[in-house]
């Protein structure tokens, strides 16, 4: 609880886009203001004020001499405030403006000089000391009202108010009685010793107040003449007036009528200030009192652990400090334009200098510090949980975060993350629950990004998306806690399944433009994307007539019992393949009206290139009519098992399967492979690790994945189309 208190008074919050931690160093001989020790020293003068704001105002009204040891705590007194004063010039200061320390000691010093310094020397001369000099006016009224320039001293309790008001571990409403009680009580002080002082000094001692009730006073002792003059200026300041003392003479009457004017303002101030406590009170600090209050209850009636309540009423304070800042509501009430210079100015070269982000150009750059947000967080706040969904990116501005992993013996510190680095970017862009938990250590400011808008920053850019999911694939390679199947499982989720089927159709498609085919054309859009992981039934057949294999058809219906009935002549498969002008909106087919020949025309003629096909699927309806049952069944045998091919002699052989490989090395943590390549299934395991050794320099594969990441061990059970993912160890 102590430390959540704290936040308002030892942790200064950096500015936006702070270059460094805030833990500044400041110059030498120069203390910071929020120094534990500086704090125990204003501490002691704030005792000190409160004496010297009593003693005062006495010592004018009752005390013609001083006793010797009054004088000694007089000149102690005055001593200490000295100190103080030359302190100040060590003391650094928080710039308004910006809101950082000034250590330079000229600018220290013509702050000090410029403002309270003439106050606080005037306020600290030992005036008695100087007038022993003058014995015939040692005593005089003028040396002791110099003496009251002390009561300067009061403003440092304003500031104590200012401070505690806002202590969580201190009851607000209390905070506030007491300080109009001290307001008040200081008031009925002053004028009660001020009223002593004029009947004192009157020529005619029973022509005042005190000498009206009590005509030999000055034979009383301190004490009662102290509570005469403090009964009287208490009913005066209430407005009770019983009768039995009041003014004698016109020094007193006029006396009495500024009191009088003096107590209808603090009158005023008194009922203003219980009436805005009692009714609404001091509205943002009393909301932030109540959250307080609510955070409390709400711990205790749930029974949560210390450090959650702990965590939580941080959090709370923090969030009161940074909305005092005003930050979020002058950056909102600015145009866009503006908000992104300043944006630029402030973030960009933080987020340049983050690894996940090196080699993407200028715009996608841009893009991400627009749309990233500030946030301050508390020291011990969890940013991050472990094994929770990825939401949201961080990078860190200024202060200290430790990312932290469960393990099977406890919780480990896996590292403590500085200025300029990033996190939560692992979960986030492999679609995996973060894989550590992350904590601030000090008060932090951190820039927020959500996964959705980095998602759709760097996918609008192919190339940037590369880049980053190739800087993202680096790091995790070289981060030993990663093992090969986290890799391997990374790949296969959402985002870069999206990734490496547009790579691999892309290199598929190079491949086809550059014999001539013009067969597929380079695509790599989100629909196009969507395509490719569309499954369809109807599959082979496409494949069929796009790619002129008229021995796939053959074969189909021979299997169908119906081999003289459905095989189409060359001469029919060559027409279609030269023309390709079918029509998928002819007339309604019925079994009746057509021959099986016709039937794998009809198919062929259908079937234009293979991305229009695929835009364009051949209907349903027509492919009902079109095929067979007994031949509908072996496609869907084609669509699971892969493609098979129908020689002259009858035999059936299991063509070349198409698969795309990925290598992956946690052995050489600097081998830079690509992240995809396509080759033909080779006819053994052995060949299969030779290919990607050959397609993948200075990498030994030893073991074999599936999209399921089940380790494969025999070659026959890879289907065409595949992603198999080769590991070293």
């Amino acid at each position: 609880m102590e430390d959540v208190s704290n936040i308002f008074h030892n942790d200064l919050l950096p500015s936006l886009g702070a270059r460094a931690n805030q833990s500044i160093k400041l110059r030498k001989f120069i203390i910071s203001p929020y120094d534990p020790r500086y704090r125990i020293w204003e501490t002691l003068l704030l005792v000190l004020v409160v004496y010297s704001a009593w003693i005062c105002p006495f010592e004018l009204a009752f005390l013609r001499y001083l006793s010797w040891e009054l004088f000694l705590v007089e000149n102690i007194v005055d001593s200490i405030f000295a100190i103080d004063i030359i302190l100040t010039f060590f003391i650094a200061y928080l710039d308004q403006k910006s809101y950082l320390l000034v250590d330079n000691p000229k600018r220290i010093a013509a702050r000090y000089i410029s403002s309270w310094f003439i106050f606080d020397v005037c306020s600290t001369i030992p005036y008695q000391p100087f007038g022993l000099l003058f014995k015939k006016h040692a005593n005089g009224l003028a040396y002791r009202m110099l003496g009251m320039l002390r009561l300067w001293r009061l403003r440092r309790l304003s500031a104590l108010f200012a401070r505690i008001e806002k202590d969580i571990r201190l009851n607000y409403y209390w905070i506030r009685c007491i300080k109009l009680i001290s307001v008040t009580l200081f008031a009925v002080h002053c004028a009660g010793c001020f009223n002593y002082l004029i009947a004192d000094r009157y020529p005619n001692p029973v022509r005042t107040w005190i000498g009206a009730a009590i005509p030999n006073y000055r034979s009383e002792s301190l004490w009662v003449r102290y509570v005469t003059s403090i009964y009287w200026a208490i009913t005066t300041l209430t407005t009770t007036g019983y009768g039995d003392l009041h003014a004698e003479n016109p020094r007193e009457m006029l006396f009495s009528t500024c009191y009088m004017l003096f107590n209808l303002g603090l009158t005023a101030y008194i009922i203003g200030n219980m009436t805005n406590l009692v009714v609404q009170g001091s509205c943002r600090t009393r909301n932030f009192r109540d959250t307080i209050h609510a955070a409390s209850q709400f711990a205790a009636r749930n029974q949560l652990p210390k450090h959650i309540r702990d965590e939580m009423l941080a959090h709370i304070c923090l969030r009161y400090k940074t909305e005092g800042l005003k930050q979020k509501e002058t950056l909102d009430s600015l145009p866009k334009g503006i908000r992104s210079s300043i944006a630029y100015h402030l973030f960009f070269p933080i987020i340049e200098k983050v690894y996940l982000f090196r080699g993407v150009s200028f715009t996608c750059m841009l893009q991400l510090v627009t749309a990233m947000e500030t946030e301050y967080f508390p020291p011990r706040e969890l940013v991050i949980l472990q094994n929770e969904a990825p939401t949201d990116v961080y990078i860190l501005v200024s202060g200290a975060v430790e990312e932290r992993i469960e393990m099977d013996e406890g919780e480990k510190v896996q590292g403590v993350l500085s200025t300029g680095e990033i996190f939560g970017e692992i979960g986030a862009l492999c679609n995996v629950p973060q894989p550590f938990t992350v904590c601030t250590t000090k008060v932090s400011q951190l820039l927020r990004v959500s996964t959705t808008v980095l998602k759709t920053v760097i996918g609008d850019n192919k190339e940037d998306e590369q880049i980053v999911l190739s800087n993202i694939f680096q790091k995790i390679g070289r981060d030993p806690i990663f093992s090969a199947v986290f890799m391997a499982k990374s790949m296969h989720n959402q985002h870069f399944r999206k990734y490496n089927s547009c790579s691999t159709f892309n290199q598929v498609s190079q491949e086809n433009e550059s014999e001539g085919k013009g067969r597929l054309t380079s695509c790599c859009g989100d629909e196009h994307c969507k395509k490719l992981e569309e499954t369809d039934r109807h599959e082979p057949l496409h494949k069929t007539a796009n790619h002129s294999d008229c021995n796939r058809i053959n074969y189909l219906n021979a299997k169908s019992g119906g081999i003289e009935k459905h095989i189409p002549t060359k001469t029919m498969c060559t027409e279609s393949m030269d023309k390709g002008k079918a029509d998928v909106h002819q007339p309604k087919l019925t079994d009746s009206s057509i021959t099986g020949s016709e039937k794998a025309r009809v198919i062929t003629q259908n079937t234009k290139e293979h991305t229009k096909i695929r835009q364009s699927r051949i209907p349903d309806k027509i492919l009902a009519f079109s095929v067979p049952e007994d031949l509908q069944e072996i496609t869907d045998k084609y669509t699971e098992g892969g493609t098979c091919s129908y020689k002259d002699g009858g035999s059936v052989v299991t063509e070349n399967k198409r698969v795309t490989i990925h290598g992956y090395s946690q052995k050489n943590t600097n081998l830079k492979v690509p992240c995809a390549k396509v080759i033909n299934l080779p006819g053994s395991m052995d060949e299969l690790f030779t290919v990607a050794s050959q397609k993948f320099m200075g990498f030994c594969p030893i073991k074999l994945f599936n999209q399921e990441f089940a380790e494969i061990d025999d070659i026959t059970v890879i289907r065409d189309g595949d992603h198999l993912f080769l590991m070293e160890s």
